[in-house]
């Protein structure tokens, strides 16, 4: 297992040594909220399923976090920004990156947590000008551990040569900050229909959760009949337990959600 760094010793004055921690995910692509020909609006559904789920982390794509016309459109359409709509009293922290803007608004990726945010950061990756697209990250504090959970939230391009030159930055980046010893998870739409991303990712210690648990990726898009694995969960430093797909969740997007279930342990 990896190596995290463990709590101190027992003493009067510091909390047993940790054990294994459950730590649940979701991830999907949300499509701004709207269903997957943009007919309705889906956010309170989709709010209230992912609650049934009580994850621990949720990532999230394409959040419509502002838009002038949303609530003309759609009655109940929330006043809230929308990372803050689907993390109310619910996930005690959300850590939203901008990455398209327009006239009426903006949308990027969100992560939700019920565990502390210590910082983060949000890097342009963006290869066309027609897509904008950014790579989220949050470190998160788990209860008992020093050593904290890196997690990146991403959104790949359409075409595979920018795909290629997005993975070598995301490498470089999780090289750059993150510990070699340290969890972590990586996780949204990586558009790879040509199933190139995990021989790049394996080469910097990832596996992707579906296919270690078997042996073929997850098929998420389009929701109603998916027949392409657009949408991934890659870890280093985890113990995988178990994985889905959000199958009854066809009407909530364009793409399927995915849930995993880890274990994070102390060296």
């Amino acid at each position: 297992m990896s190596a995290i760094v463990s709590p101190r010793p027992d003493t009067p004055d510091t909390p047993a040594a940790a054990t294994a921690l459950p730590l649940r995910l979701v991830t999907m692509n949300i499509h701004k909220g709207l269903s997957a020909l943009n007919r309705r609006a889906t956010v309170h559904l989709l709010r209230d399923r992912l609650r049934l789920l009580h994850p621990d982390l949720v990532f999230c794509q394409e959040v419509q976090e502002a838009h002038s016309g949303r609530q003309k459109r759609f009655a109940h359409w929330p006043e809230a920004e929308l990372s803050h709509f689907l993390a109310a009293d619910f996930w005690a922290e959300r850590h939203y990156g901008r990455n398209a803007v327009y006239d009426h608004g903006h949308h990027g990726n969100a992560i939700l947590s019920r565990h502390p945010v210590l910082g983060g950061s949000n890097v342009d990756i963006s290869e066309y000008k027609f897509e904008r697209r950014g790579l989220l990250h949050a470190e998160i504090r788990l209860p008992q551990f020093e050593q904290p959970l890196h997690c990146f939230c991403i959104h790949l391009a359409l075409l595979q040569k920018g795909r290629s030159r997005q993975l070598a930055a995301i490498a470089e980046r999780v090289a750059a900050l993150v510990p070699a010893g340290a969890p972590v998870i990586l996780a949204g739409d990586f558009n790879d229909w040509r199933k190139q991303a995990s021989a790049a990712l394996n080469k910097a210690g990832f596996s992707e959760v579906f296919e270690t648990l078997t042996g073929k990726s997850a098929l998420t898009f389009p929701s109603h009949m998916p027949v392409l694995s657009l949408d991934r969960i890659y870890v280093r430093n985890l113990k995988v337990k178990d994985a889905r797909v959000l199958r009854d969740w066809a009407s909530l997007s364009d793409h399927l959600g995915l849930w995993a279930e880890f274990e994070v342990t102390p060296c």
